[in-house]
C-alpha cells in the first residue's frame, strides 16, 4: 500500500486547474491513490464530465463518502496572495482554489480511508467513494449519472457523508441534514408601448405589476419547522424600458427564486403565484424551472456518530441545519437511507484567497476516520 500524507494529497489536488466540469487529471490522480488500497474503480464519463465510483469490499452495508473535485475559476490571479493552484501555508492557514470547496474534504476522506485500512482489519461492509467533476456548473452530467448507474444496478447506500463545506465559523459547528428545494420563475408581463404623456393609449406593464409584486414579496408562504427555515421568495432581476424617459415599454421581464422547505412542493407554489398574477388581471407568460426538491434525513445513527466525533475533536456541539444553497445531496438522497453533509468552514468559498485553517484539515481527516471506525466496528 502507498505511504500517503494528507498534506501531499491536498497539495496535489489543488494543483489541478479542474474548473467545472473538467477534471484536468484530478480524478486520475485519485484513482492512482486508491487502487493500491484495494478499491475497484468505475469511471463514468458524459460530455466533458468525469465521475468516479470506487468500492472497497463486496458485501454488507455501504458507507459512502461523496464529493467533487471541480472548482470555480479563481478570478484575477493578481488579487491572490499566492498562486491559486499552489497550496500555500501562511500563518497557520492553507490558501488555494478549492481547498475549502471541496478538495480539502476529498483529501481528508481519502486519507481517512487510508488510515482506517492501515489500522483496522476491515471485514464488515463496503466503503464507497463517489466523486464528480460537475457540481459547480450544470450538475447535469455529474452525480446524477452515478445515481442512475447505482439505481440501474439496484445498489442502495446505507450511509452517505458528503464533504461539502457545511461549517460556518468553526469546524463542526454545522451539519446539513437536508437542503431546501429551488424553484425559479422567468416572468414576462405584456403591455402596450406608447408615449408616456398618453397613458390612456398604452398599457404600462411596470405599473400593472406593482400591486402583484407587493403581494408576492409580502406573502408568508409558511413558517418553517424545526430544521427548515421559512420558504423564501427573492427577485433577482427586473427589466423594462427602452432606454429613454418618454416611452412606456411594451414588456417587463423578471426572474425570481423560491428556496422552499419540506412543507411545500413546487406545484403548490406555482399555483399560488399564478393565482396572484391572475387576481391582478395581468397578461403574462411564465417559465418555471424546478432544479431541486427539498430533502431531509432524520437524525439517525450517522448524524449521531458525526456529532459525537465532532465534539471529541473540537469540543463543539454541532447544529443540524438545512439552509444554504443546493448540493448534490438532492440527487443522492434517492439512493441513501441516511445522508448528511459535513465538511470544512465555508466563509471563504468561491472568493479570492480561498483558505482554511491548517489544523482543521487534520481534524477533519481524524473525524472522518473515526466515523468509519464507529460505522463498521461498533
Amino acid at each position: 500500500m502507498l505511504n500517503l500524507e494528507l498534506d501531499t494529497i491536498a497539495k496535489e489536488l489543488v494543483s489541478y486547474p479542474s474548473i467545472s466540469p473538467y477534471q484536468k487529471g484530478a480524478i486520475d490522480y485519485l484513482i492512482q491513490l486508491i487502487t493500491p488500497m484495494g478499491f475497484k474503480c468505475e469511471v463514468l464519463k458524459r460530455n466533458n464530465t468525469t465521475n468516479l465510483i470506487a468500492t472497497y469490499g463486496d458485501k454488507g452495508e455501504i458507507f459512502a463518502f461523496a464529493g467533487h473535485i471541480d472548482i470555480v475559476p479563481p478570478g484575477d490571479d493578481k488579487l491572490w496572495l499566492h498562486n491559486p493552484y499552489e497550496l500555500t501555508l501562511e500563518q497557520d492557514k492553507l490558501y488555494g482554489r478549492g481547498i475549502a470547496d471541496m478538495k480539502g474534504a476529498v483529501s481528508a476522506f481519502i486519507y481517512a480511508v487510508y488510515q482506517y485500512l492501515q489500522n483496522t482489519t476491515h471485514n464488515n461492509g463496503q466503503i464507497m467513494l463517489l466523486i464528480t467533476s460537475d457540481e459547480e456548473s450544470s450538475a447535469k452530467d455529474g452525480t446524477i449519472v452515478m445515481v442512475e448507474y447505482l439505481q440501474k444496478h439496484n445498489i442502495q447506500i446505507q450511509y452517505c457523508l458528503i464533504g461539502e463545506p457545511s461549517s460556518v465559523k468553526y469546524l463542526g459547528d454545522t451539519i446539513k441534514i437536508g437542503r431546501r428545494g429551488s424553484l425559479t420563475g422567468e416572468l414576462t408581463l405584456n403591455g402596450k408601448q406608447g408615449h408616456i404623456a398618453y397613458p390612456d393609449l398604452c398599457i404600462n406593464p411596470i405599473n400593472s405589476f406593482a400591486n402583484a409584486f407587493c403581494e408576492l414579496t409580502n406573502t408568508v408562504w409558511d413558517n418553517g419547522n424545526e430544521y427548515f427555515p421559512p420558504t423564501s421568495l427573492q427577485f433577482a432581476n427586473i427589466n423594462a424600458g427602452v432606454g429613454v424617459t418618454n416611452v412606456i415599454p411594451s414588456t417587463l421581464t423578471c426572474n425570481f427564486n423560491f428556496r422552499y422547505n419540506n412543507l411545500q412542493n413546487s406545484d403548490k407554489l406555482i399555483t399560488q403565484v399564478e393565482a396572484i398574477l391572475n387576481k391582478h388581471n395581468l397578461n403574462y407568460n411564465i417559465i418555471w424551472a424546478d432544479s431541486a426538491k427539498p430533502f431531509y434525513c432524520k437524525v439517525g445513527k450517522l448524524a449521531t456518530i458525526v456529532q459525537q466525533e465532532v465534539y471529541q475533536q473540537t469540543n463543539i456541539i454541532t447544529s443540524f441545519k438545512t439552509d444554504g444553497g443546493t448540493s448534490d445531496g438532492r440527487f443522492l438522497y434517492k439512493i441513501c437511507n441516511e445522508i448528511l453533509e459535513f465538511g470544512l468552514p465555508n466563509y471563504s468559498i468561491h472568493q479570492v484567497n480561498e483558505h482554511i485553517e491548517y489544523a482543521d484539515l487534520n481534524k477533519l481527516a481524524k473525524i472522518y476516520e473515526q466515523i468509519l471506525n464507529k460505522i463498521f466496528n461498533d
